[in-house]
């Protein structure tokens, strides 16, 4: 199994290299330190006989943020030395950001070819490696087994998408899942489709989402959110009511434009604040919100004070959604729209009680989304019209949108929990 892999991995490098290259250009950051990418991770010191070293990978910018807690009960508890390591530019700049202090060593995780893993290997010597959600990397995991090393499976979750590639390879699939010794799954639909793909059901445990564990700036108090509405240009009247576009993807920022027009149209002070997925893709955006006549402000070029009286808001920076959400009134959250698919995280909202609004495209938070339409914190919409009315709709309720930030408050209090439960494991 593992020579086949090898042999198919070359080619396959090779032929997905000019996309790899692209985004690499496009994004910008790749460069740094690119040679840990190849297995050369700085050299560590030598290993405390009193303190085992956890090999933490998370792959973006998302489990970055999600383990943060986790990473401090580790710290705190003196019995690890974590060597942290992520994929992506944003995550590793975001990870030094925030986690400098609590970590052995932040690097990138090497390309998941043998020699480029070996490398690595030999450098970090862990003790246990720890991977997050559904990332399963077969050299990696071959080089763990090899080495009679433990590896475990956190936050573990498998998307509609990936379920179905892992089920028409269940046979390669269960090869890998099966060299875990330990699975915390965060629902418990994940839990069944990765006993599904081959995990052993006595090695699964349901832990729960560590998102719902990472400290919000919200529900903010009256003066808070007032102060956070009047840097972003919105002013402190009680009347306005504030639109957040959560990690949009392209074509929902065109139906979120069009719903403010409409909204002011009809006489009430809304405002646009923009979180595009990508901030890549500001350019494209700056154009259309150009055209739409609306007064704007631009994050990454005008700094984090905008102008009063700016209807839009562009926050195209890295890791600023958490605490830009509690400045909305209502959201609509990403990757929910046709043709996209899958969703972007709606817990940040809830914790912060922001009422949400999305399309039917929320795959990969499906349980997450039944407990909040269950409680009334969220609206499921059937596609970008009936979205756009349920926007509107609740933009002109004041009294709904306190009941359903209420409902979101309280049900994301009662999912607290999967860290310490987490955190128990590692440290056993």
């Amino acid at each position: 199994m593992k020579w086949l892999y090898r042999i198919i991995f070359v080619p396959a490098l090779l032929i997905a290299s000019p996309y790899y290259l692209w985004r690499m250009i496009k994004r910008g950051g790749y460069r740094k330190d690119f040679s840990q990418r190849l297995g050369f991770f700085p050299l560590l010191p030598p290993k405390d006989s009193s303190r085992r070293r956890l090999w933490i990978q998370a792959v973006s910018v998302g489990e970055i943020q999600a383990i943060g807690p986790l990473l401090r009960g580790l710290k705190n508890s003196g019995k690890t030395e974590v060597v942290l390591t992520t994929t992506t530019s944003t995550g590793y700049r975001l990870a030094r950001e925030l986690y400098a202090e609590l970590c052995l060593k932040i690097g990138l995780f090497p390309i998941d070819f043998w020699p480029c893993s070996h490398i690595a290997w030999g450098r970090i010597q862990p003790d246990a490696v720890v991977l997050t959600e559904g990332e399963l990397w077969p050299e990696h995991l071959g080089h763990a087994e090899r080495r009679h090393v433990p590896a475990l499976l956190i936050n573990a979750r498998l998307s509609d998408k990936s379920f179905r590639r892992h089920q028409k390879f269940n046979w390669f699939t269960k090869s890998l899942v099966q060299k875990f010794s330990w699975i915390g799954a965060g629902s418990e639909d994940d839990a069944n489709r990765l006993e599904n793909v081959g995990a052993s059901a006595n090695r699964i445990e349901v832990t729960g989402n560590l998102k719902f564990d990472v400290p919000s700036t919200g529900p903010l108090s009256h003066a808070e959110k007032s102060k956070l509405r009047e840097s972003l240009g919105f002013g402190q009247a009680s009347s306005t009511v504030v639109i957040l576009g959560s990690s949009t993807w392209e074509g929902e920022e065109t139906l979120l434009l069009e719903t403010v027009k409409q909204l002011r149209n009809s006489g009430i002070d809304t405002r646009l604040l923009l979180v595009p997925r990508h901030a890549e893709r500001c350019e494209a955006l700056m154009k259309e919100i150009r055209l739409s006549g609306l007064s704007y402000h631009q994050r990454s070029v005008g700094g984090t004070l905008a102008p009063a009286n700016t209807i839009i808001h562009l926050a195209d920076t890295t890791g600023e959604l958490r605490t830009l959400t509690p400045a909305a009134d209502l959201a609509f959250c990403g990757k929910s729209l046709s043709p996209h698919e899958g969703g972007q995280t709606p817990i940040d909202c809830a914790a912060s009680g922001v009422p949400l609004v999305y399309g039917p495209g929320m795959s990969n938070f499906r349980e997450i989304c039944r407990g909040l339409e269950a409680v009334g914190a969220a609206t499921k919409a059937l596609d970008a019209t009936s979205a756009k009315e349920s926007l509107m709709a609740l933009a002109k309720d004041e009294k709904k949108r306190l009941q359903q930030s209420q409902a979101a408050v309280t049900w994301h209090q009662k999912n607290r929990g999967a860290t310490e439960r987490t955190l128990q494991k590692l440290l056993s």
